[in-house]
């Protein structure tokens, strides 16, 4: 077995990085148009302006998501957690919902009268521009292993969630690590 030289290990080691590279180049710019101008701002479908918010307004979005999810699910409030952060329009994206705020009222009102005990434990929230992530543990009562939910929000320029986007995975009796997934 011939083992392979240092010069031979960085070579490949660069091409595998420049084929990353390129790869997250490219999936960068799927499903955007380009505006143009200085430094060809790109949009999304649904996308932001290249005009992201920072500071207060970032905080304030974090702030928003937060209290809508836990008004909505441990609360168990969705009429007023849409009162207060909703925006003109909800675009959904779980192809299992609806779009629109009525369908996310119905879910909401329905999910937790058959799950009484349900809570969302929110450990992380991230935000970028107009979008906040939250990485939560959804729990559906106290003896059960749970959910990982990670749940991508778009606020408008007034700071109100017009669109959801979510991922969940189950926590499994046993791993393959020691790390847990929170």
């Amino acid at each position: 077995m011939k083992l392979l030289s240092r010069l031979h290990l960085t070579a490949i080691a660069a091409v595998v990085i420049m084929a990353v590279g390129v790869g997250v180049a490219v999936a960068g710019t799927q499903g955007h148009r380009d505006l143009g101008g200085k430094h060809g701002v790109r949009v999304g479908k649904h996308g932001h302006d290249g005009k992201c918010p920072h500071g207060r307004q970032l905080e304030r979005n974090k702030a928003t998501v937060v209290a809508y999810y836990t008004t909505a699910f441990n609360d168990q409030k969705p009429v007023e957690a849409v009162a207060k952060y909703g925006g003109p329009v909800y675009i959904q994206h779980n192809p299992l919902a609806a779009d629109g705020f009525q369908a996310f009222i119905d879910f909401v009102t329905s999910f937790t009268k058959a799950n009484p005990q349900l809570h969302v434990d929110i450990k992380r929230v991230i935000a970028e521009c107009d979008l906040v992530v939250t990485h939560s543990h959804l729990t559906l009562n106290p003896s059960d292993r749970g959910s990982a939910v990670a749940d991508i929000f778009r606020l408008n320029r007034q700071g109100k969630i017009v669109e959801h986007w979510d991922v969940i995975q189950a926590i499994p009796a046993t791993s393959a690590n020691d790390n847990t997934m929170f």
